[in-house]
C-alpha cells in the first residue's frame, strides 16, 4: 500500500507525539482537587453559619448544666406545654425539664426532643437514621424539632459521616438514614417560600461540648 508523503509526515509526528507525555493543559479540571474549599475556622463556628442561615436556631451550651437551663427557657418562653422524647438518655440529662417531658403523645405535642449521629458543618445538616430513640417520625412529625447534639458529633462533610456509618454499622445499616437541613421548606407554589410545609417550621440545635 502507497502512503504519500504528506500522510507520512503527518504519522510521524502522531508516533513522535505519543512517544512523550504531555502535561494535561487543566490539571485543575480532572477532578484532582476537592471540590469544596477546607475547613477554615472551627467546626462549631461553621456549622452555627450554615445552620442559622437556613433558619435553623443554634444554641451552644458548655455543660448539662446549661442546657437544663437553656431549653428549660427556651420551653417557658414559648410556652410550650407538652415535649416529646422517648430518648430515655436524654431525659435523665435533661433533668431541669422532666416534668413537661411526655413520652407517648407526638401527635399532640408542641415540640419533639431527638439526639442524632452527626452534625454536617459544610452544609448546617443533621444526620439522623431509623435506629434512634423516635424512629422515623419523632424528628418530622412535630412542628417544632430540638435537636441535642455533641461536639464530638460534628464532622465537616457529609461523606466523613457515611464513612463512619459504614465504619461502625458495616453490613447492618439502619433502614433509613436521613439529612436534615433546617425547617421544612418548599417554594413550588408561585415560587414563594413557605416554611413547614411537611416537616417541623422550627428547628432548634443544642451543641453541648464534650
Amino acid at each position: 500500500m502507497n502512503v504519500s508523503p504528506s500522510k507520512e509526515n503527518i504519522l510521524k509526528k502522531i508516533r513522535k507525539a505519543l512517544s512523550h507525555s504531555t502535561p494535561l493543559p487543566f490539571p485543575q479540571s480532572e477532578g484532582n482537587q476537592p471540590v469544596f474549599q477546607p475547613l477554615e475556622q472551627e467546626i462549631e463556628v461553621e456549622f452555627a453559619e450554615q445552620f442559622t442561615k437556613l433558619q435553623g436556631r443554634f444554641i451552644y451550651c458548655i455543660n448539662h448544666q446549661e442546657l437544663s437551663f437553656q431549653l428549660s427557657s427556651l420551653i417557658k418562653k414559648q410556652g410550650w406545654q407538652k415535649i416529646y422524647c422517648v430518648d430515655e438518655k436524654l431525659k435523665s440529662e435533661i433533668t431541669a425539664i422532666s416534668e413537661v417531658i411526655e413520652d407517648n403523645d407526638l401527635a399532640g405535642c408542641d415540640a419533639s426532643v431527638t439526639g442524632c449521629k452527626y452534625l454536617i458543618a459544610r452544609t448546617g445538616s443533621i444526620i439522623l437514621t431509623a435506629d434512634q430513640p423516635g424512629g422515623r417520625s419523632a424528628s418530622v412529625y412535630a412542628p417544632v424539632h430540638i435537636c441535642i447534639a455533641y461536639s464530638n458529633q460534628l464532622v465537616y462533610d457529609i461523606k466523613d459521616a457515611l464513612q463512619d456509618l459504614q465504619k461502625t454499622y458495616k453490613d447492618n445499616l439502619p433502614s433509613l438514614i436521613t439529612m436534615a437541613t433546617g425547617p421544612s421548606r418548599t417554594a413550588d407554589i408561585e415560587k414563594t417560600l413557605v416554611v413547614g410545609i411537611h416537616g417541623p417550621k422550627e428547628v432548634y440545635v443544642f451543641l453541648v461540648e464534650k
